[in-house]
């Protein structure tokens, strides 16, 4: 199986081009790692790889067919920034429940607390809402996992603890992860391989 962003160009409302055929690919069961400056375009293709965005040009597939539109979604994105990616109506368990009860065994690796399910978005501190959200998404059953910065909030020890969980999981079920950071030190620790932004920008010459 193969997630494959094909010369993918996106702008915010007619600004500035913020990714120009930008291409990328990563395989079923790798740790892919995507190097970066702070606003340089990672986030923005991230979420066109997992279908919150629409690309202006070019196109993403899985496998060579497009992305489905309904169904549990085989691309999961974690968020950089948590509450943005919760329904700030919803306690915890109904979040956790939407996709997928993830499994006990999950939630405790990562560090989730029994009493945690049972509060509302605004109840919890942010390095405890992402550790939900990365518990949703590992529980979904997606085949791809797309982790924007999403350790980034969290202390050096709770970082090993949560990247630990989360690469256990991948290889165990051949789940494959895309980790978005500026942090090359942690994307080396981690990664099969690593795809520095600036080198898929030379390798697509018209971006900008």
């Amino acid at each position: 199986m193969r997630l494959e962003g094909r010369k993918i160009s996106f702008r915010y409302n007619r600004g500035p081009w913020v990714l120009r055929e930008v291409s990328i690919a990563v395989r079923a069961g790798e740790i892919v790692g995507l190097a970066g400056p702070s606003g340089c375009g990672k986030t923005t293709l991230g979420r066109i790889l997992s279908g919150y965005l629409a690309p202006l040009a070019g196109e993403v597939t899985l496998d060579g067919q497009p992305l489905p539109r309904s169904g549990r979604h085989p691309v999961q994105l974690i968020h950089q920034h948590p509450e943005r990616a919760v329904n700030p109506r919803w306690r915890m368990r109904q979040t956790l429940e939407e996709g997928g009860m993830p499994e006990e065994a999950l939630l405790e690796s990562l560090g989730v607390e029994e009493g945690w399910l049972d509060r509302w978005p605004n109840e919890l501190s942010g390095g405890e809402l992402q550790r939900i959200c990365i518990a949703r998404a590992l529980g979904s059953g997606a085949r791809f996992v797309i982790a924007d910065e999403m350790t980034a909030m969290l202390d050096a020890v709770s970082q090993a603890q949560v990247w630990h969980a989360v690469l256990s999981k991948a290889r165990r079920e051949n789940v494959a992860l895309l980790a978005i950071s500026h942090d090359l030190n942690l994307l080396e620790k981690i990664c099969d391989r690593i795809l520095r932004w600036e080198e898929l920008k030379s390798a697509n010459p018209g971006s900008d």
